[in-house]
């Protein structure tokens, strides 16, 4: 049995903190850089010029990439032997208070029925899974609501089919319109539960930008969706052209047979993420 402190887990919280705000991970840089290449527009190709140059100024001026710093999203793979020397909750939202004081970052969260600020960004909110051997996996994911917002839940029915999700990522897409800041990522949950589908999306934005998915059909699946997205012509925050989205990422989970859930999940093209290994 491996022992770890819960003032590492802490601190290695904190630094996350600072450094996803500041620091935008090759993925997405890269997604970037490909899209103003490819770009035919020239005002969503002159965009996508400054949210790189953005990007670098905020990387090497440690300023935040934008100002809403997000709420804090902390997903664990919690190794089962390991055992953690101290309070695991109260080290990860430490972590995170942390990391937004120290780091000057914008605190956001607010009680939903009083909006009184917390003062802290936290709680911050926790998902934590079991995994096998000796080590804990930290991702960290601030997630500003100008994308979250736009995000959606819907148990289709099972006649809907590959049909009916295509038609409602694609309507959901069009709704959000400006608003996530595009070109976005969108997170696509599918099947399981009301809760599992909407925690699918989010947690297939963690995987690179444009990685495929692992299963063939869900593969093709995410191309068709991509394609069809771009092909509408929002492109660049609302402007035009032919870069609505970056990737779309589909996760998938068996459902019951008289159900069809489907998570959306919009991120947008300051596409936040970083993650350790302790």
């Amino acid at each position: 049995m491996r022992e770890i402190n819960s003032s590492e887990i802490r601190q290695a919280v904190r630094d996350l903190a600072i450094a996803a705000a500041h620091d935008l991970e090759p993925d997405i840089l890269e997604a970037l850089l490909a899209a103003r290449d490819r770009e035919t527009g020239e005002l969503a190709g002159n965009i996508l010029e400054v949210l790189v140059a953005n990007a670098n100024i905020a990387s090497r001026d440690r300023i935040p990439v934008c100002q809403d710093t997000g709420t804090g999203i902390l997903f664990l793979e919690l190794g089962q032997e390991v055992h953690i020397r101290g309070d695991l909750q109260e080290a990860l939202q430490e972590g995170v208070r942390l990391g937004y004081e120290e780091g000057y970052l914008r605190k956001s969260v607010c009680d939903p029925l009083t909006r009184k600020n917390t003062g802290t960004n936290t709680p911050a909110v926790v998902h934590i899974e079991l995994a096998p051997g000796d080590r804990i996996t930290i991702r960290f994911l601030p997630k500003g609501c100008g994308s979250e917002n736009m995000s959606s839940l819907v148990m289709l029915p099972p006649a809907a089919g590959t049909e009916g999700v295509v038609r409602h990522v694609i309507d959901r897409v069009l709704a959000a319109g400006s608003n996530p800041c595009p070109p976005m990522i969108v997170g696509v949950g599918l099947g399981g539960s009301f809760e599992k589908a909407a925690l699918l999306a989010k947690k297939a934005l963690l995987r690179p930008v444009g990685e495929k998915s692992g299963r063939e059909d869900v593969a093709v699946l995410e191309e068709r969706l991509l394609r069809e997205i771009n092909d509408q012509g929002q492109g660049v925050h609302g402007f035009g052209g032919i870069t609505t989205a970056l990737a779309v990422h589909m996760e998938v989970f068996p459902c019951h047979i008289a159900s069809l859930p489907v998570g959306i999940n919009i991120q947008c093209h300051a596409h936040r993420h970083k993650e350790i290994v302790l």
